[in-house]
């Protein structure tokens, strides 16, 4: 079977983790989940954003940047939570457009994506999970309970899901990275039918069923 590396990608709550875990599951994966648990400034930026949004961003890129570099010595196929892609693509320019980043630190973050992106390896296909609904995600957030992410509000995450439009296309478009778009807000991917659904049409973009 042919090596792949995959990411996924999609706003928060809106289910990336259980599907990279499963996909590991079904189809072999190495996974690589996402650095939340052990990130040393999530907190903080959650309590101040305009102080720690550049720190976090720098966080992320180093981090995801090591995944990247990781992979690239497993011989196995791949699955990472969270591409490299929607920190500069999403979150960098919406802090930017919220004012908690300035212009200047937005420049210098994408010259540190510019350097550090030049020779990593890069994912075959993207998964973009989307929920439309910001209640929905915030519902979700507020299920899984992570403490750090208690005070999100709707309206942060409908200002993300205004940049996750336009993602998938960016992705092909820009990175020519080959990226499937699944609605996920009524689908239910951990049992029955709509696990079943998911798995098809992952396997399909995949090509491995």
């Amino acid at each position: 079977m042919k090596r792949t590396f995959i990411a996924m990608a999609g706003n928060i709550g809106a289910g990336k983790t259980t599907a990279a875990k499963m996909i590991s599951r079904e189809f072999g994966h190495e996974l690589f989940e996402e650095p939340v648990i052990d990130n040393r400034f999530l907190a903080s930026y959650y309590d101040d954003m305009p102080r720690w949004s550049f720190t976090l961003q720098l966080e992320f890129l180093i981090k995801r940047v090591q995944h990247h570099q990781l992979i690239s010595t497993i011989e196995k196929s791949c699955i990472q939570d969270r591409s490299l892609y929607e920190d500069p693509e999403i979150f960098a320019k919406y802090l930017h457009g919220l004012g908690h980043l300035e212009a200047r630190e937005l420049d210098l973050y994408y010259e540190y994506f510019q350097r550090l992106n030049e020779n990593v390896k890069q994912p075959d296909k993207i998964i973009c999970l989307t929920v439309p609904s910001a209640d929905r995600l915030l519902d979700r957030i507020r299920l899984r309970g992570r403490v750090e992410e208690q005070s999100i509000d709707s309206g942060f995450l409908k200002g993300l899901n205004g940049f996750y439009q336009a993602f998938p296309e960016i992705c092909r478009n820009k990175y020519g990275i080959d990226t499937l778009e699944l609605d996920v807000t009524n689908l239910d991917i951990r049992s029955g039918e709509g696990r079943k659904e998911f798995f098809d049409r992952v396997g399909v973009f995949l090509g491995l069923v």
